[in-house]
């Protein structure tokens, strides 16, 4: 019940923000003593569930730009699944460490976001992101993402806003993609480490969550102020990252 509660919080905080749900599912888990490598590949299972929910939900509300999905789909799946190796195949101790720097520095960029950027970047002029770019942003967000269990949301996200493309829009686009990032990274670690080593339980229990949260926060989306939940999120990452790395 308790990963069930957790799953819903954590989808609403990203379907309305476009981040949080696997930077705050990977770090529960990782702190109840699951291997990183398992603790990703559980939270990407459940989230084919609550993106395909979520992503569903952003469009048929009017929070995708077409435009932005194909080149963050084509190359944060190159990405997600090279990431997904690597987590893999790396030592457990200092996987525990990276991936734990790795979401204290997610937590900091959406703190300093939404901090002391976030008026400035809410600006209404729909702008145009070069292709190369998306692409290159998509195959970072997506490797981080696969490696720390989290990242895709809080890398895309404000990066998107940054260059003037509206919150909600940025929000729902990257929502929609994530569904199919999702889908390599999960199917990449079942090749890797065998459906028998998933965490099934929380998986299910996150799914459910997720998926009862999904339409709510899209439709939240429009209407709630972001930029404090965005600092909330912040706080919450830097805080549960912090003694992932010291607590080893």
């Amino acid at each position: 019940m308790e990963i069930s509660i957790i799953g819903f919080l954590a989808q609403i905080i990203d379907g309305t923000l476009g981040m949080g749900y696997g930077v705050t599912s990977s770090i529960l888990l990782i702190s109840l003593g699951i291997y990183p490598a398992i603790a990703s590949a559980s939270v990407h299972t459940s989230e084919i569930f609550t993106t395909l929910v979520s992503g569903a939900s952003h469009f048929k509300f009017g929070n995708v730009r077409k435009d932005l999905l194909r080149p963050l789909i084509s190359f944060g799946i190159i990405g997600g699944i090279l990431g997904a190796c690597g987590l893999v195949k790396l030592p457990s101790k200092p996987i525990k460490l990276v991936v734990g720097l790795i979401l204290l520095t997610m937590g900091s960029i959406i703190f300093y976001r939404f901090m002391f950027r976030y008026k400035k970047e809410n600006n209404p002029e729909i702008r145009k992101y070069p292709a190369n770019r998306l692409k290159v942003l998509g195959f970072s967000a997506a490797f981080i993402d696969a490696m720390g269990g989290g990242g895709w949301g809080p890398i895309c996200t404000p990066t998107l806003v940054a260059t003037g493309t509206e919150p909600n829009k940025a929000v729902g686009s990257v929502n929609l993609a994530e569904f199919f990032i999702t889908i390599a990274i999960t199917s990449t670690f079942l090749v890797l480490i065998g459906p028998e080593n998933f965490r099934w339980d929380f998986i299910l229990a996150l799914s459910i969550g997720g998926v009862v949260a999904g339409p709510i926060a899209a439709f939240f989306c429009k209407k709630l102020p972001q930029h404090l939940l965005g600092i909330l999120v912040g706080i919450i990452v830097m805080i549960l990252s912090l003694r992932m790395i010291l607590i080893r």
